[in-house]
């Protein structure tokens, strides 16, 4: 599939911006839906990521960061450039707000294509996954205090089913957590942004989509 193809079918998958309702129902994959035994949580902080798809001339990647080992939360770990919303704020501001803040690309390099369905995380974030196509030729500047590294992966292979394991991990207070998982170039992506990424694909190309 050509880059303008698949630019194609995810703008045509994707919800629009202006269906975002803060009070929709829970989504139906989430770190809750995974592991059922989760304790419930009554309230949830809204957050926005921007899902960067930079279109090289020989393909699409998806963008990622590293957080910093620094951070006092999720250290290290892969994510998607963003963070809390701010009030009032929707959720492609805040996305586009927090990835230029953390790594430097400016909005005017992005073109927003839509919205997936919301991914809600056992430590309290209610996150929007904002979708936006990339135009290469951007400089970055990571900010320290918060990205320890910033790479890409095809997006072929992060579509690609046989590269989504589910595995198990024990928590440091002894619950075990189910969970996706990535592997890419020694890269782990798994956790939250696995999640959305397996969002992305069920949206894309999983049963539901196919029967379109």
């Amino acid at each position: 599939m050509t880059p303008a193809e698949m630019r194609a079918l995810i703008s045509e998958r994707l919800d629009p911006l202006d269906s975002y309702d803060p009070n929709r129902p829970p989504p139906v994959l989430s770190e809750f839906t995974l592991n059922p035994s989760l304790p419930k949580i009554e309230s949830f902080s809204p957050a926005a990521v921007l899902v960067p798809l930079v279109e090289h001339a020989t393909g699409v990647t998806v963008l990622f960061t590293r957080r910093a080992d620094t951070l006092r939360s999720h250290t290290g770990q892969t994510a998607f450039p963003g963070g809390r919303m701010d009030a009032g704020e929707t959720p492609w501001a805040a996305a586009l707000r927090e990835t230029d803040e953390e790594i430097g690309l400016a909005s005017s390099h992005v073109s927003l294509a839509g919205l997936l369905p919301n991914y809600q995380t056992g430590s309290g974030f209610d996150i929007t996954p904002v979708v936006g196509f990339v135009t290469p030729g951007f400089a970055l500047t990571p900010n320290p205090a918060e990205v320890a590294e910033v790479f890409e992966a095809p997006l072929a292979f992060v579509m690609d089913p046989r590269n989504h394991e589910r595995q198990v991990r024990e928590t440091p207070d002894g619950q075990r957590r189910s969970f996706y998982a990535i592997t890419y170039e020694g890269h782990l992506i798994w956790g939250a942004t696995a999640g959305m990424l397996r969002v992305l694909y069920d949206r894309l190309f999983g049963e539901a989509a196919l029967g379109t």
